[in-house]
């Protein structure tokens, strides 16, 4: 999949969705028609994950050239990324177990057979492949994957969603972790999702032969639970001229009438991070940021994590856009006193943030409410 590099080129590709698939979008798009066709999806996905285009920026996009009604189980989908957004960071332990039980985990030949798509099931091979050349998968396809991966091949739901941050274009640490864990059946206690052959043949239009699948296995057990803390935000301590971004943050509509001089993109080595992403990534973030500073009149500069360090020491005033649960946030955390910095919080996040204490049902119940209050059906 080629990816497009400036939020100009997205938002054309956004609206080529639009006046031409998007009305298909609810009856086709649990088919995976293989990488030549994604026509029954928007593949918006790469530049929501790295806010190119926010979420509300995509649904405001739409619902000006839509009626809700007749694209409702889109919004609905973009909607899911915001929840479980909200949710993790109203239970970030969650994002710390993940990262723990990595350390400890034994990656075996039988994980390595998996990742080199070596396994007897084709299409899971197939798949792999697929995601190594592109960087994406189909969000059906992306279900199916984890369930053979944790229920069939019997490998750690937590190995898996690693495999995957390292190699999604869209990779994004909250939609990642909670989806494996829900296909493992711990998201949702003991509601799991199985890939069944009879799926797998229907919607990818017989392009696989039936596998050995395990279509009975039980959800995974684990015992842990996380309790709901609410989202404390709390106001800029100072004026600024300089602000930080990071490569999962890359709106930067609120700089035109803002009094920034200048601003900072930090993009972090893998050396620099706990979950490693493939070299293309690197590259496609790179070439954002350098379209990015073609846009704007203050002065833009690229940087590593180190040289963030050094900058915060030495500027007691700076700003940065709070880039989420995730490698940037444990990053500053590990290298930086986090009450010392002054961190801008999207409003909008705030605000639907308030509806994923529980389950996705609760949130859908308020879309219509989100929509409204943060004006975005006009």
């Amino acid at each position: 999949m080629e990816l497009v590099k400036s939020k100009s080129d997205s938002v054309d590709l956004l609206d080529q969705f639009i006046s031409k698939n998007i009305n298909n979008y609810s009856s086709k798009r649990n088919f995976d028609f293989g990488p030549k066709d994604r026509s029954n999806v928007s593949l918006m996905s790469p530049y929501i994950s790295h806010r190119i285009l926010t979420e509300y920026d995509v649904i405001k996009r739409v619902l000006q050239k839509k009626s809700y009604r007749s694209v409702e189980k889109f919004i609905q989908e973009v909607f899911w990324r915001l929840y479980w957004r909200g949710w993790l960071e109203s239970r970030p332990r969650v994002w710390d177990d993940f990262l723990n039980d990595l350390k400890s985990l034994e990656k075996n030949k039988h994980y390595y057979n998996a990742i080199e798509g070596l396994t007897e099931i084709e299409c899971f091979n197939y798949w792999v492949r697929e995601l190594k050349e592109n960087g994406f998968l189909h969000n059906h396809t992306r279900m199916w994957f984890a369930s053979i991966w944790i229920f069939t091949l019997k490998l750690p739901w937590q190995l898996g969603a690693e495999f995957f941050l390292k190699y999604l274009s869209d990779a994004d640490s909250a939609s990642n972790t909670l989806s494996w864990r829900w296909v493992a059946g711990i998201q949702t206690k003991g509601k799991h999702y199985l890939a069944k052959n009879w799926n797998i043949e229907k919607f990818t239009k017989g392009k696989f032969t039936p596998a050995l699948l395990n279509e009975n296995a039980a959800p995974i057990d684990d015992p842990r639970s996380y309790a709901f803390s609410k989202i404390i935000h709390s106001d800029m301590k100072s004026e600024s001229e300089s602000i930080v971004m990071f490569e999962n943050e890359l709106n930067t509509d609120f700089l035109q009438n803002s009094n920034y001089k200048n601003a900072f993109f930090c993009l972090l080595s893998n050396e620099e991070r706990q979950v490693k992403v493939n070299q293309k990534d690197i590259t496609f973030k790179e070439s954002v940021v350098a379209n990015l500073a073609k846009d704007h009149k203050c002065s833009f500069t690229k940087i590593n994590g180190s040289q963030l360090v050094s900058l915060v020491r030495s500027n007691e005033d700076l700003h940065m856009v709070y880039p989420g649960i995730g490698d940037n946030l444990d990053f500053l955390s590990n290298n930086i006193m986090l009450n010392t910095i002054s961190f801008i919080r999207r409003k909008d996040d705030l605000f639907c943030s308030q509806f994923s204490n529980k389950g996705f049902f609760n949130f859908k119940r308020n879309i219509p409410r989100i929509i409204r209050e943060l004006n975005l059906s006009k």
